[in-house]
């Protein structure tokens, strides 16, 4: 399990280029039949990907959590973003195709990850969040999420946020997360930007065409920094920081958020006039 541990906002003014990419960049999260965890100590969240391409993968005990097994004071929510697999929670099947979700409560000890066809395999993205409670688990198929259109093509941010884990839909204790699209000839993510003190961010960008980037923004809204994402890499975005991005062409991610309170407007919104 990779460890990220905190960052100082007045530390951050000082980074290289290269430094900002190895504090919050996550790269390689598929590899093949293996799964990758990234521990983030803002608020303690965990994000990785799971790759069974023609074997089974577990979730792995809870040795480096200091507990008997993963799932034992988290919860998790998935998203599938490859081709149909299914995921076992304590014996029960849960088929998945491309933008299914699921949510997994606090308690259940084992979780198994399967792909359908090898040729075709099922590429599970996964955030984790510590929780006192349990809540039953439950898939979540995109047609179900409560939509969100927000944006237009004169500012090519056309988008559509599909909520799947919030306190009206799907319920957890504390992990919030939904994935959003952007419609073709839009680019931009999150303009006008903000920052949320009471919750971190996790942002996994996915369906970036090769030869694509997306420029992700962070730092205080006063002093910004960029990084360069490619197709299936993540960006952890501490609560001081701006999230927002913009692609050589349009592309989708998975947000996810962990902190305070689940409330998806509590958002300290920043004037364009005051970025720089």
């Amino acid at each position: 399990m990779d460890v990220r541990y905190l960052t100082n906002p007045e530390d951050f003014k000082t980074y290289t280029t290269d430094k900002i990419r190895e504090e919050f960049l996550i790269k390689n999260i598929f590899r093949e039949n293996d799964i990758t965890l990234t521990y983030s100590h803002q608020d303690r969240m965990i994000v990785g990907g799971i790759y069974p391409i023609n074997k089974d993968i577990s979730l792995p005990s809870g040795e480096e959590l200091g507990v008997d097994y993963f799932l034992e004071r988290r919860e998790m929510g998935v998203v599938n973003i490859g081709g149909r697999g299914t995921v076992v929670v304590d014996g029960e099947e849960y088929p998945m195709v491309k933008l299914d979700g699921l949510y997994i409560g606090m308690g259940v000890k084992e979780v198994v990850f399967k792909s359908d066809n090898p040729q075709d395999p099922a590429k599970f993205y996964i955030a984790s969040a510590p929780a006192h409670t349990s809540y039953p688990t439950k898939k979540i198929d995109i047609k179900d999420a409560e939509p969100l259109h927000l944006g237009s093509l004169s500012e090519s941010n056309e988008r559509t946020i599909y909520k799947y884990i919030h306190p009206e839909g799907v319920k957890s204790c504390q992990l919030v997360m939904g994935v959003t699209i952007l419609e073709e000839n839009n680019v931009w993510n999150t303009m006008p930007t903000h920052t949320h003190e009471r919750r971190m961010e996790v942002y996994f960008y996915f369906d970036i065409p090769d030869n694509n980037v997306v420029f992700h923004f962070m730092g205080r809204p006063e002093e910004t920094r960029h990084i360069v994402i490619r197709n299936q890499e993540a960006i952890i975005s501490p609560s001081w920081s701006i999230h927002s991005g913009v692609g050589t062409r349009n592309y989708a991610f998975i947000w996810s958020m962990a902190g305070e309170n689940q409330t998806f407007s509590d958002m300290d919104g920043v004037k364009m006039e005051d970025l720089k």
